[in-house]
């Protein structure tokens, strides 16, 4: 069944400006600008005059598109929030007889960190983990064994905990008995309220 018309409304709060050319979105904040391209989904956004509200519309859509149209005013709400609060995973390590040991350096020539993995259940290989744009990784100070990843953007804070953690799995052993690996404990924003 074909929807004839389909919207979703998307308050902009104040100290954020959104500006939209040709369905490239560009939130800018005061922590910084994010830039998403919507060209490959077919909705239309409008701004509502003299208000700082805006409409993404959809005509003749089925519900795939429908929902296509809802996921898109998220990922602009979490852009929103990433200029305005941003975004902070924390990812604790799990062992139980070898001790994980994991360093953090920053790339100079890409100026990207990267996370190094030693002593994964005693294997001598290094495993090693470059972060996405935007993201900083540094060791918690007060709290033993634990990473703290911060950044504006939620798709590339979440990728990067999910490459440390994907990389950092047990293999032909049950896994119900080796929970040894690098896991998120704790979501949440950089500045809190």
């Amino acid at each position: 069944m074909k929807y004839l018309y389909s919207s979703e409304s998307l308050a902009i709060p104040e100290g954020v400006s959104l500006n939209i050319k040709a369905r490239v979105v560009t939130v800018t904040g005061p922590r910084g600008k994010l830039v998403r391209d919507f060209k490959h989904i077919n909705i239309s956004f409008t701004q509502r005059p003299g208000s700082p509200v805006i409409d993404i519309s959809l005509h003749h859509g089925n519900r795939k598109n429908i929902a296509a149209l809802r996921t898109v005013k998220s990922i602009v709400e979490n852009m929103i929030t990433g200029v305005t609060k941003g975004f902070k995973y924390k990812m604790r390590y799990v062992y139980a007889h070898f001790p994980i040991n994991v360093g953090v350096s920053k790339n100079n020539e890409s100026g990207l960190y990267e996370v190094e993995i030693r002593n994964f259940i005693g294997e001598k290989i290094v495993r090693r983990v470059t972060m996405h744009e935007g993201v900083d990784v540094e060791q918690s100070k007060n709290v033993k064994d634990e990473l703290v990843l911060s950044g504006n953007s939620l798709e590339n804070v979440s990728q990067s905990a999910a490459d440390i953690q994907q990389i950092c799995r047990v293999r032909n052993k049950d896994i119900r008995k080796f929970l040894d690996g690098l896991y998120v404990s704790e979501k949440g924003n950089i500045v809190e309220e």
